[in-house]
């Protein structure tokens, strides 16, 4: 595809061919006329020898101003003198030999091309009547000879404005033409810098999405190490723990390493399962309410707690990362009752509203000031900040309440978002 920078080019260089034309074609019409004249004199010619040196003359006076000065065209009073000059010479040579009508000719081509406006009019007029008197052999003399010579210079002039015309229209589409394929080169410029910079934005865009999905992922494995391997492993500590204050009590003893076990168990699993980015192994065999009702027993077991679970509202199957979070949520309100509260009864209520799914986790532990910072936490705090994290990427609130001596409350509220029925 020829680029627009091309396409200038191939338009000037048209430009330029046909200007070096109009330079050349002078030569040859002078040449011929003194050809012909030498050859074929006409009665009554002056000596070879004048005619031919005013015809070298006026070679020489071409050559200078157009020839060996071309870039003398656009100084309008000045190519004004050179055209009077060839008319002044042609005028001579026609009067001595109508053969230098071809010479004569040549204004035509020079008027278009060094002469602007209605000069150019003007200069095609008079070489029309050089031309038509050497076509009519010299001026007239007659009134048939005066009729013959206006026909042909009518005619001349006519052709030559018709012409002149048409290459003036011809000189507007070139111009036309010139600003629209410079336009179009602009344009294109622009369209490539553009095209440019829009690749720097893409793949600036790419290095953000690609530092995005790093820092997702990064969260995402820290709430589910959070949410598996750290509170398994605080369970398997407390229970390994217990076991060893009750090594006199064998059936106790047993029990707390049963528990360690198992927790040990479910950790390693739920953590495969995280680094695999797979929902939890519970929400796979059972719907939402049932997971957490055996999630509350099994805790209940463990921690020697009570523990009550409610459901309001027609249960439905939740989007999966709807059930995941509020699955972890409860996970981890149960953690911090068995870490901290220091609770005898603990009730979990799930609430199936129309746009809405609540779950609140209440406990009648030792509660805490919820205005005053607390003690350090074993794990910096990151349990309440994941949670709100994972509550809040789902579209949802998470609002903790507490005082001392009075137990702690957790309420999570999350968009009712339709998931596939089981």
């Amino acid at each position: 595809m020829t680029s627009a920078a091309e396409r200038v080019t191939s338009v000037d260089t048209g430009r330029e061919q046909e200007v070096r034309l109009y330079r050349v074609v002078p030569y040859g019409g002078l040449a011929v006329g003194m050809v012909l004249s030498t050859l074929a004199p006409v009665p009554g010619a002056p000596p070879a020898v004048v005619h031919l040196t005013v015809a070298v003359a006026v070679g020489c006076w071409i050559a200078w101003f157009i020839t060996l000065h071309p870039d003398w065209l656009p100084r309008r009073r000045l190519m004004a003198v050179y055209f009077l000059g060839l008319t002044v010479f042609c005028a001579v040579l026609v009067s001595a030999s109508p053969w230098y009508g071809f010479v004569a000719w040549v204004g035509l081509l020079h008027s278009y091309l060094v002469l602007h406006g209605r000069w150019r009019l003007v200069g095609v007029g008079v070489t029309a009547m050089l031309v038509a008197t050497a076509q009519s052999v010299g001026p007239p003399t007659s009134p048939g000879h005066l009729v013959l010579w206006s026909v042909l210079a009518l005619f001349n002039v006519g052709m030559a404005v018709g012409i002149t015309r048409i290459d003036a229209a011809n000189t507007r589409q070139h111009q036309q033409r010139k600003q629209l394929v410079e336009e179009l080169a602009e344009t294109n410029r622009r369209l490539a810098e553009t095209m440019r910079e829009n690749e720097g934005l893409h793949a600036q865009l790419l290095t953000q999405a690609r530092e995005a999905g790093i820092l997702d992922e990064r969260q995402r494995m820290a709430r589910e190490i959070h949410d598996t391997l750290a509170q398994g492993l605080a369970g398997i500590i407390t229970q390994l723990e217990a076991a060893g204050q009750a090594r006199e009590r064998r059936a106790d003893w047993q029990r707390h390493v049963d528990n360690a076990e198992t927790l040990a168990r479910e950790s390693l699993t739920e953590a495969r399962r995280s680094v695999r980015a797979v929902r939890p192994e519970p929400l796979e065999r059972a719907r939402l309410p049932e997971v957490l009702t055996d999630l509350v027993d099994r805790w209940s077991t463990i921690n020697q707690v009570r523990g009550d679970v409610h459901v309001t509202g027609t249960p439905s199957p939740l989007h999966p990362e709807v059930e995941v979070t509020l699955l972890r949520t409860a996970q981890e309100a149960l953690a911090n009752v068995a870490r901290h509260a220091g609770a005898n009864r603990v009730g979990l209520t799930l609430s199936y509203m129309k746009d809405l799914v609540t779950l609140d986790v209440r406990d009648d532990g030792a509660g805490f000031d919820g205005a005053r910072p607390g003690p350090a936490r074993p794990d910096g705090g990151f349990g309440l900040a994941a949670m709100r994290q994972r509550v809040t990427g789902v579209g949802g609130r998470l609002e903790i309440e507490s005082e001392p001596g009075n137990g702690t409350a957790v309420s999570a509220s999350v968009p009712a978002l339709p998931g596939l029925a089981a």
